[in-house]
């Protein structure tokens, strides 16, 4: 026994002596970090719909500090509440209604053809599918709005009406081309979730039925479309989210013509010195995305019900099309020509025609591109020695770069300390709060972090007009995709080398730089790439953020829209998405990765 206490003692003694680890402080300090960015933020946003700022005081004649109804009362209530409100949520409402009943089942057909037919090609255009999801959603409108602009908003006229069409305001503005374009850019959502539910349905049970005697239609209604429904409902909510919260779009194709969505309803009310609505406005959809998700979380706990892999494996055959492999073919290349070609085609024809849709020799040029002086647009220059293009490419950069770094690494800091405490309060904390962001849509997220911040805190300055501010909003918006990088890598990895480590007397950095990271580099580089490529491409977030000199790339053509500057703008467009697919190719290279199957690292 004496020598059993011995042993006992002189263990607890070599324990003492290990390098100290600090987990639970690094998971209090995030958690002290997340309260602080993410929910005081929110917090703030929800107190300003009933206490006056500093900008409201001056116009309605209350002390700032003041507690009131005022703004509720007129977003809601008040005789301007139709204008401000209502019509602006009814429209929003309708167009994403009209979205998922357009992008769902043409999403769900493609994803038949590819997955379940031997339609030839089938990889090649499952690829070329994703396509649309991997440009801006804006890219669509700012093609449509170079073929079919009338004079109604002034400036060049589209590429129809120089052609002897004039388009009219219907087919040019307002609801139809908001959807029309909304749709070409969500369907992948549809087809990638149809998709994976196809591969993973068991064809011998459509099978087993038809030798039952069966008719298709009978197998259809009872057996493929049940099995469906995790994914239906899941792309619905998926797409509704999406165009809740696009601001590119409803902007570019709405403002004209006062179509507005919620998302340019708060922009404007924001813009016109009136912040107290604009954050009654950002809660309402604030509320509609937590909503939404919540929902998709509960059907997620129903899926179980329609699992239909099991141990012994399934059996995926194709139908043959027959006499529709044709058509089919047929149809599948006009969709990628509308949703791929002609967007892209168009934006990059216009860039070298002086006047959109004018197909004569002396009409085509470089100008827009390389000239040092334009005619039509005095002070501007072409794409590639355009001061203002070239500093806000330079922003980008260094925003979308700096907030996928920070981004990255917080999400594995967040996915380290779940996973190394768990069942703990701090790792269920740090789960909540770092998704947090992913529920709220991004403008609305932007005028929350821009009412926090953009006054002094305490020790901390306003960040207003600083391209930190943009940094720091952008990689919290995208953490819930880092941090759910890193929560999966993380549990992946055992405690085993880490804690041979720490017993040679590695300290934590150490055990971070020599195993963790390295072990986790594929995580690590999923978490950074993605916050890139999306970051590049933001415009819903920045839009409220970017001031004169801290302007980004997404911004900069909306300036150049409201200035009548097609053509640059169509470049500047045609440069974000050259920068996004060679982004997205590197990532693909890098980690294995495939859009249009899912990420899968390479180990």
């Amino acid at each position: 026994m004496k020598g059993q206490g011995m042993r006992i003692r002189r263990l607890v003694t070599e324990l003492r002596l290990l390098p100290y680890d600090p987990t639970k402080v690094i998971g209090f300090l995030l958690c002290a970090a997340l309260a602080y960015l993410i929910l005081a933020p929110v917090l703030a946003l929800l107190l300003d719909t009933v206490r006056v700022n500093l900008r409201d005081s001056a116009t309605i004649g209350i002390p700032t500090g003041t507690f009131t109804t005022y703004f509720l009362q007129r977003t809601f209530l008040s005789r301007v509440s139709e204008v401000l409100f209502w019509k602006p949520f009814w429209q929003t409402l309708f167009v994403a209604g009209a979205v998922c009943g357009i992008a769902i089942p043409m999403g769900a057909l493609f994803a038949w053809l590819v997955v379940r037919t031997d339609l030839p090609g089938s990889k090649l255009v499952s690829r070329l599918m994703v396509v649309p999801y991997m440009i801006p959603s804006w890219t669509f409108a700012v093609a449509w709005i170079s073929v079919f602009k009338n004079r109604r908003l002034g400036g060049l006229a589209g590429m129809l009406e120089t052609m002897g069409f004039v388009p009219p305001d219907w087919l040019a503005y307002g609801a139809l081309p908001i959807i029309v374009c909304e749709s070409l850019h969500v369907f992948p959502f549809a087809f990638l979730l149809f998709g994976n539910a196809l591969r993973s349905m068991d064809s011998q049970l459509e099978e087993s039925a038809r030798v039952l005697g069966a008719s298709s239609f009978t197998i259809s209604r009872r057996i493929v479309l049940p099995l469906l429904k995790p994914a239906l409902l899941s792309s619905f909510l998926l797409t509704f989210s999406r165009v809740l919260g696009s601001f590119g779009t409803p902007y570019i194709l709405g403002s004209g013509v006062k179509y507005y969505l919620l998302p340019t309803a708060l922009y404007n009310s924001y813009k016109v010195g009136s912040p107290g609505v604009a954050a009654v406005i950002a809660c309402v959809t604030v509320l509609m995305g937590v909503s939404l998700v919540a929902l998709d979380m509960f059907f997620v706990r129903e899926y179980r019900r329609f699992i239909t892999l099991g141990g012994k494996g399934a059996i995926l055959r194709k139908s043959p099309l027959g006499g529709l492999t044709l058509p089919a073919l047929f149809f599948t290349l006009i969709a990628l020509g509308i949703t791929v070609l002609i967007p892209l085609g168009t934006l990059v024809l216009t860039t070298f025609m002086h006047r959109p849709g004018l197909f004569t020799v002396e009409n085509f040029t470089l100008d827009y591109w390389i000239g040092a002086t334009i005619p039509a647009m005095v002070g501007q220059k072409g794409f590639f020695l355009n001061p203002d293009i070239l500093r806000s490419l330079k922003n980008s950069v260094w925003v979308a770069g700096s907030a996928s770094l920070l981004c990255g690494f917080l999400g594995m800091l967040v996915g380290y300390v779940v996973v190394r405490l768990p069942k703990s309060r701090v790792a269920a904390y740090l789960r909540q709060v770092s998704f947090l962001p992913y529920l709220v849509p991004s403008i609305g997220f932007a005028a929350a972090s821009l009412s926090f911040f953009a006054v002094p805190r305490g020790p901390i300055p306003s960040l207003y007009g600083s391209m930190f501010l943009l940094v720091l909003v952008m990689s919290l918006k995208y953490l819930p995709f880092a941090s759910r990088s890193g929560i999966t890598a993380m549990m992946q990895m055992g405690n085993e080398p880490e804690e041979a480590a720490r017993v040679c007397g590695a300290g934590w950095l150490r055990r971070m730089g020599r195993i963790v990271l390295p072990l986790q580099k594929h995580a690590l580089l999923t978490g950074v790439l993605l916050p890139l490529i999306s970051g590049m491409k933001e415009q819903s977030l920045v839009i409220m953020l970017a001031t004169p000199g801290t302007e980004l790339m997404t911004t900069q053509i909306l300036r150049f829209i409201d200035y009548g500057y097609t053509q640059l703008a169509n470049a500047t467009v045609v440069g974000i998405v050259g920068i996004i697919f060679i982004l997205t190719l590197s990532m693909e290279r890098l980690t294995g990765a495939n859009l249009a199957t899912g990420f899968a690292s390479r180990g």
